[in-house]
Formats: structure tokens, sequence, C-alpha cells
């Protein structure tokens, strides 16, 4: 009888896991059934804000592979509209809800790769029915936000509700569909991603296109009308909604993890070890959103919930399910998205992390242009460098600037993964030419600041 796998969740990382297990067994050896409660596999959940904005035309262009695709090309028996509510490790069973068909049905596993993904983060307030109410973890969710920007009478004030990630993509996303949108921000700043004197860029550039920013703000309520939202409801009064959309974070999808008693870090995650099997659970897998990893500046374990972490340790279960061994190196926490015009890079520690870990450091911030200044279309670029006192070691960096700012986030997490120090950093052969670049790029004038700050 051949091994058979179940995999929970459709996504990144659950099919990343079973079609490379496929690539290096075939059904006679392993039989693959994959569940997902969603109607979509293996797409861009990052995607959802430019489709609802309009820059993205086809909801299909940000599903890379469908089920059909899966089960022609990896004889994989994709189950969509099925939910897994239920794991039994001493009977090696997963128990499954058909969402559409009802029922439920009840498999056998010899291998599980638990890949659930998030859930979003949902007050008491958020927890409601209401018409008009969104969440946007997932395509089915931005399907049900993009039926109802649509439908007659469409909206036209929108509160955006968190100002992470989600949170400002979807502020720019609903501006660019015409409608008038306030974000609320229950910190000082929107993107505590980063520093709040970088997130203060941040800030003054979505309101220079019309984005009204609220922080401080605490949603207490919401208010109905019709069975539709009629308002938000907050510490400092009432903001009339047609739409309100929820941008408060994730937490990882844990629950049927932790009633099947598998093991929890200390940042909520599914604890894994390096080549992602589930701590003290032998064939037990997990990967994706739901699991935490090591920071590898901090030394700490955290939960960083990005398709891109997950595509590769989907990919480093599958290669050693399949036989093969591969592991997980950890994270730094890179980061990039855009705001408007304005391109938001960040990578390993902030301040406020490098202080929980027990570092002494130096902060420096550098002003300096995308392209040389004296070519057309130079526009101010900020970055700022954390570095390990009195070693120079870089420990984090964020970049805000305009076209050409966000990727280079990538030169420094690269520094940041060789733990390379800001005097080996100056010395970096980086590209030159007007169009591109100052002659000392960006990167190299932050790290030049930094070592003067040091006393170098």
């Amino acid at each position: 009888m051949a091994e058979r796998m179940i995999v929970v969740g459709g996504d990144a990382a659950g099919m990343a896991t079973a079609a490379q297990a496929r690539r290096r067994r075939d059904r006679r050896d392993l039989e693959i059934v994959a569940f997902e409660r969603g109607h979509f596999t293996s797409y861009s959940a990052c995607g959802i804000p430019y489709w609802i904005s309009g820059l993205v035309s086809d909801r299909e262009q940000l599903v890379a592979r469908d089920p059909a695709t899966h089960r022609k090309q990896f004889d994989i028996d994709v189950r969509i509209r099925h939910e897994v509510t239920a794991i039994d490790l001493d009977r090696r069973e997963v128990l499954a809800r058909d969402l559409d068909g009802g029922g439920e049905v009840r498999e056998r596993f010899d291998t599980l790769m638990y890949a659930a993904g998030a859930v979003p983060i949902k007050p008491d307030w958020a927890q409601t029915d209401m018409a008009g109410v969104f969440g946007v973890q997932t395509l089915d969710d931005g399907s049900a936000l993009r039926q109802w920007l649509d439908a007659e009478p469409r909206p036209r004030r929108a509160v955006v509700a968190g100002g992470g990630y989600i949170g400002v993509e979807m502020a720019e996303a609903l501006v660019l569909r015409g409608l008038s949108v306030t974000l609320l921000e229950r910190n000082e700043q929107p993107m505590s991603t980063v520093d709040p004197d970088m997130a203060r860029l941040v800030t003054e550039a979505m309101r220079g296109v019309g984005v009204d920013i609220r922080t401080g703000v605490r949603v207490t309520g919401l208010s109905e009308r019709d069975g539709r939202v009629h308002g938000v409801e907050t510490n400092s009064g009432h903001i009339p909604a047609d739409l309100v959309v929820l941008g408060l974070g994730v937490r990882p999808n844990t629950a049927l993890a932790e009633a099947a008693g598998l093991p929890l870090g200390p940042a909520g995650g599914i604890r894994v070890d390096r080549r992602m099997r589930v701590t003290g659970v032998p064939g037990v897998w997990a990967a994706g959103d739901c699991v935490e990893t090591l920071h590898r500046v901090s030394g700490m374990p955290v939960h960083v919930p990005l398709g891109t972490h997950a595509n590769k340790q989907g990919r480093v279960a599958g290669i050693n399910i399949g036989g093969g061994y591969a592991t997980f190196a950890g994270v730094i926490g890179t980061a990039v998205t855009k705001v408007c015009d304005l391109e938001v890079g960040r990578t390993g520690l902030r301040e406020r992390d490098a202080l929980a870990a027990g570092f002494e450091f130096v902060s420096v911030i550098a002003e300096s242009t995308n392209r040389a200044g004296y070519y057309p279309g130079a526009r101010p670029m900020t970055v700022k460098l954390i570095a390990e006192r009195p070693s120079g070691r870089l420990l984090g960096a964020q970049i805000v600037g305009w076209s050409e700012a966000a990727k280079r986030i990538d030169t420094l997490a690269v520094a940041l993964w060789n733990e390379m120090t800001v005097d080996d950093m100056t010395a970096l052969d980086l590209g030159y030419a007007p169009p591109y670049a100052p002659v000392w790029d960006p990167v190299l004038v932050a790290a030049r600041k930094t070592m003067a700050a040091l006393g170098r």
C-alpha cells in the first residue's frame, strides 16, 4: 500500500510541499490528498489589493496553479471547499466537512502536512455578519469585497481599520477606486513594521493622496442601517462608512493543531525544526504562516507571515518528505511595499526589537536621492541603519523613498544575512550610472554615516 500524505491548506506552503514531494515520489509510492476550505489553490494573497484597485484586471492572474492543474500535473487529489475540523494523531486520521455538498469525510494518513496559514485578528466589535464589513485574508475574501464594490448602490465612504501592510495597501486601492477613505490606527503612526520616524514619511505620503489618517484612535463598535454597515464608532466619535475593511493583522491559525496536541512556541506558531518537522510528533510537518521560525539576528523565535517564507518552507518540507534533505535557515524579516508612489522596505530589527534582544546600538538616518541629483526624475530617499555598538555589525535597515527605493533593501538584506559590519558595507562594489544611482549610492552614504556615529 502506498504511503498517504494529507495536506491541510491549499495555498503556498501546502501545495509547494505536495508538488515537491510528488516530483520525488510517484503515486505508487506516495498518495497525496489536499484539503482547502476556499475555492482557490496556490494564489497570491499579496496581489489582492492590486486586483481590488483595478491595476490587475483579472482575478485569475493571481492564481499560480488551480486545482485542475495540481490534479493533472502532480497527481494530487485536491478537494476544495473541504474544511478539516479535527486531527486524530492516535488513529492517524483527519475529519473534514464538505462545505458545499454537506456531510463529512474521514481520511487516514501516514504523513501530515499542516499548512493552515494565518487568520485575521478580530476583536469583539469585528465579530459580525453585518453586510459591508470585509477582511482580505484570502482570495475568497477579495472576491466578496470586489462584488460589494461593483454592486449597487456602490459605496462612497470607506473606513480601513488598521495601518499595517494590508491596511495601507487597501486604503490606496480604495482611493484608486474613487472612494473617500479614512484609515484608523490606534498607535502613533501606521506601518508599525518600521520605526515611527520612518512611518511618519508614509503617513505624509498617504495624506498627500487624500487618505484621512487618524492615529491614536480605537474602534469600539459598528453601526448598522437596513442590515448594512453605516459607520464606525470610536473613542473619538462616529465615522460614517458604507464599507469597512479590517486590516488589524493576523495570528497563526493553530486552533486545530493545538486541539490535536501539536506544540506551540512563544511566538504563537507551531514549533518546527529546521527540516519543518513538528517538534516531537513523528510524521507530522508544518509550514507557512501557521509556524514560528528563528530570527537570524535576534536569535529569537518569531512569527513572520509572508508568502516568500511559506513557499520556501513548503519546498524544504516537500524535499524531506520526498526522501531528500533540506533545511530552512530562518528569517530576517525582509519586506517591501508600495504606498501610493512611495516605496517602503525593511529588514532585520527595528529599534524596539534591538532593545528587546539586548543589543547596544546606534541608529542613523541618511538622506540621499535615487539617482544622480542632476538627472531628470531624481527624488529623495531616506535610509535608516541600526548597527551594534561597538562591533558595527548591521542589525536592521529601513528605506522610504520613491522609484528605485524598495529593492535597495535587498542589498542591505544580503549584508545582514551574512553578518556584515557597516565598515564592510562601505567597500561594497555597487552599480553606478546617473539614471540609477548617485556616485555614492544611498546604501553607502548611510553606511558611512553610521560609521561616523560609531566613532570611526
